[in-house]
């Protein structure tokens, strides 16, 4: 896309989200029926995640030349997201002990989500699962983590080639790549309908009144999220990402805009991909690496959030935690949030891992449920700034 087409996608997607909170506070019936469009534009977006992240791994992987060299920027990339992440969970744990929003709060229980109550899943488990039985399998169930195993796989090995072999498995891996980038082009220019549609009937859905009892639970949530991406991340962005923060996120504001309406990481990772290298001056070499990791594994909003939502849960229940069972919930948020799915409502799911870790009762997440869809679009915000956060801080320690 043009320069001149982005600025003017920019100011259309704010505009649009203007417009869909305003439609669904005032017009809810009619706002709802609108969200038709937004699962259109949801569904595109999806469409072309599976190959996109496959192409762009193998071939930003390839493209870095040698074996070692992938372990290099793979660790960079790894340690960055780790560090990032238990900041996050940190900045949560102080912030929920220091305001205590669960304290003295009594809320009607609402049934919590038969999935989160009968989930088994555990940290373990989530490791095993990384190795795919069966990649294409795991394509088609939509398993990231799974598909982005064997894409890093793939292109590990294809440095390892020589010749004509290796040129043509390049020229089908960074032809594939191009093809699905033209494909996003396409789809981000219906970014505007779809986040008017999507926001608009999320208010709709959710309505003003489900706020009011927990709002000192939601002004921590937002207090710990803005700490970690207007301080922390710009922070790091300028000091080892020598970059401009403002001029940084002004490039990605398409990319963070799109996560606030589909609180997605996945359904935004074209639309990040696309002002990466288009508008942020990042290498493919690079973004081709850094991103689909982070949309899988790097979630420092939802981590953060699972912390915050356990220990306002032990408060409610007039449960005191322990020093060492905070840390457990450290421990598990983080690991929890690496192994989150970037999809809506994911981290409500995987809430139940970090209640089991120290004996919370799981159906406190019936307290949760009814604000969950508006702190999922902030967190979701988080966990994609944080990905280009990274983008920067790797791009500058490769010298590029």
């Amino acid at each position: 896309m043009a320069k001149g087409s982005w600025k003017e996608l920019h100011w259309q997607i704010f505009f649009a989200m203007l417009a869909g909170l305003t439609t669904g506070a005032l017009w809810p019936e009619a706002t709802l029926a609108l969200g038709f469009f937004g699962d259109i534009f949801l569904k595109l977006l999806k469409l072309i995640i599976i190959p996109l992240i496959t192409f762009s791994l193998a071939a930003g992987v390839a493209s870095i030349g040698n074996l070692r060299g992938v372990g290099r920027i793979g660790a960079k990339t790894f340690l960055f997201y780790l560090l990032t992440t238990a900041s996050a969970v940190a900045i949560g744990l102080v912030l929920v002990n220091l305001i205590q929003p669960g304290k003295g709060v009594v809320l009607p229980l609402k049934e919590a989500p038969r999935s989160v109550l009968e989930g088994k899943t555990t940290v373990g488990e989530i490791l095993m699962g990384i190795i795919p039985d069966n990649p294409v399998a795991a394509m088609a169930n939509s398993n990231y983590l799974q598909v982005i195993f064997f894409a890093l796989a793939v292109g590990a090995f294809l440095t390892l080639l020589e010749g004509e072999r290796r040129r043509v498995w390049m020229l089908f891996v960074e032809g594939g790549f191009d093809l699905f980038m033209k494909m996003t082009s396409a789809i981000i220019r219906l970014a505007p309908i779809g986040v008017f549609a999507l926001l608009g009937r999320t208010i709709a859905q959710v309505g003003l009144a489900v706020l009011e009892p927990l709002a000192w639970y939601m002004a921590t949530v937002a207090a710990a999220l803005a700490l970690q991406a207007v301080v922390v991340l710009p922070l790091l962005i300028k000091v080892l990402g020598r970059r401009n923060p403002g001029a940084y996120a002004r490039a990605f504001a398409p990319a963070l805009l799109t996560a606030f309406s589909t609180a997605s990481s996945n359904a935004t990772l074209p639309v990040s991909m696309q002002c990466a290298t288009e508008r942020a001056r990042i290498s493919t070499r690079t973004a081709t690496f850094v991103l689909p990791l982070g949309a899988t594994i790097n979630m420092n909003g939802t981590a953060l959030y699972e912390a915050i939502a356990a220990l306002f849960i032990a408060q409610v229940y007039g449960i005191e935690l322990t020093f060492t069972q905070q840390l457990i919930v450290l421990l598990t948020a983080l690991l929890a949030g690496i192994g989150s799915a970037g999809i809506p409502m994911a981290g409500l799911v995987m809430m139940a891992i970090v209640l089991r870790s120290v004996g919370l009762p799981l159906e406190g997440i019936g307290y949760i449920i009814g604000v969950d869809r508006l702190l999922d679009m902030a967190r979701t915000t988080v966990n994609v700034w944080g990905d280009m956060a990274g983008c920067a801080v790797v791009e500058h320690s490769e010298g590029e």
